[in-house]
């Protein structure tokens, strides 16, 4: 039996994508909760209350197809391109710097994000909409009306700042915890278990990072598709911070993290076990 093959950066995106795009089905009801919570200002209670009230339950998929676009997009980069990049900068040796290994899931995740930025946009504005005659299709035509292409990048500062910090600390730490669990039970790395505990404590820390970032670009996605009601994230993080104080950049933890656990645990479950059944080496 051969040797597991290290997958190229394309074999690896594909891998990513089609792992983000599977995960994103189960994990899309939470974020819509969580975008709602950072939107309005409610808490959990009312808001899960406001969406059943107003769309039932299929309301909660609301913007799904958005979704799939910036998993396949975004994800398909951040996460599938991780492993690849990690080893072209020689970061893929268990004894590799850890910082490297942190400065390829942020340089994924930068460029991710760019690609990925106009689905996220879109997905915001359609999780935060209540209008039920409102289209998916309306929302891409009013958008373009009001602010031409460059209202698909609003937001684009903080969402840059976001995927750096977010990816840096998944995968960096996902990657880093494997050879700690490995080390500590005996687990191989490409045990299902070793992975399960390693992108459960990935997903803690990067709530813990990236939630401040997560606040400010769900209020600038969210503007008015005719209005503009922040100067950047910098004014953004400034009037959140005076309307709510400082703790206000963490509101909507819990669903947040109820969200990135299961969204970062299934995605790197998922994507070992692509890779495992197509002969690549995990990450």
């Amino acid at each position: 039996m051969s040797a597991p093959r290290k997958p190229n950066l394309l074999e690896s995106m594909a891998c990513g994508g089609v792992a983000a795009a599977f995960a994103v089905n189960f994990t899309h009801p939470i974020e819509l909760v969580k975008t709602r919570m950072q939107a309005s200002g409610g808490g959990i209670g009312p808001t899960v209350a406001g969406v059943m009230k107003n769309g039932g339950v299929p309301a909660f998929w609301k913007g799904l197809p958005f979704g799939w676009g910036r998993e396949l997009s975004y994800t398909s980069v951040k996460l599938g391109a991780y492993a690849p990049v990690r080893n072209a900068i020689g970061a893929g040796g268990a004894d590799a710097p850890i910082y490297l290994k942190f400065f390829a899931g942020a340089l994924t995740g930068g460029v991710g994000s760019i690609i990925g930025n106009p689905f996220d946009v879109l997905k915001t504005l359609a999780q935060t909409n209540t209008d039920k005659g409102a289209s998916l299709g309306s929302l891409v035509t009013n958008l373009h009306k009001d602010q031409g292409i460059a209202g698909f990048y609003r937001g684009v500062e903080v969402n840059i700042i976001r995927a750096c910090i977010l990816n840096a600390t998944k995968m960096g730490v996902y990657d880093v915890t494997k050879g700690y669990v490995s080390d500590t039970t005996g687990w191989s790395r490409k045990d299902v278990r070793c992975s399960f505990a390693s992108a459960f404590v990935a997903g803690f820390f990067m709530t813990v990072t990236v939630a401040p970032a997560d606040m400010l670009r769900t209020k600038l996605m969210n503007q008015p598709t005719d209005a503009k009601l922040y100067d950047g994230f910098v004014d953004c993080a400034k009037k959140t911070v005076q309307e709510g104080g400082v703790l206000s950049l963490w509101r909507g933890f819990v669903p947040i993290w109820a969200r990135f656990a299961p969204q970062a645990t299934l995605q790197l479950l998922t994507i070992e076990v692509i890779y495992n059944q197509l002969g690549f080496k995990g990450i």
